[in-house]
């Protein structure tokens, strides 16, 4: 992952977040992989992917909530009032994350308590072509 993908995965969160203060840096041990920062505070981590000659990113972020507090969770630490869970179509275990009615990612339960929960973003090369740097 190079520099300028690094800043166009920046870019794409906080556009799709609606949260200026992340920040996407490299991890120093490897090149495939970036943290993500919102303050002082890691809260996720992304991966390229090169499978099929393509490139892409998955974003992964733990939400330590249970499932009647991801909404506000979700809200309260991005300080954006548009994010939304919705239910998804015959799954009970996982919800999407919407922002303005805009799909970003599809949340799962970690267990069957459903005591924590994951997001999971698949961000395409194409998906970055609208970050102008």
């Amino acid at each position: 992952m190079d520099k300028v993908e690094q800043q166009k995965l920046q870019a794409f969160l906080r556009r799709n977040f609606g949260a200026q203060g992340l920040k996407v840096r490299t991890d120093p041990r490897n090149t495939n992989a970036a943290e993500v920062t919102f303050g002082e505070r890691v809260i996720g981590a992304i991966t390229l992917d090169t499978e099929d000659g393509d490139r892409s990113f998955a974003y992964e972020m733990k939400l330590p909530v249970q499932r009647d507090t991801l909404q506000a969770y979700v809200r309260k630490l991005f300080e954006n009032d548009r994010l939304k869970i919705m239910s998804r179509a015959k799954k009970t275990d996982s919800v999407e994350l919407l922002n303005d009615g805009e799909f970003l990612g599809v949340i799962s339960a970690d267990n069957a308590a459903g005591s924590s929960f994951t997001l999971q973003m698949a961000i395409l090369d194409i998906d970055l072509d609208d970050d102008e740097l």
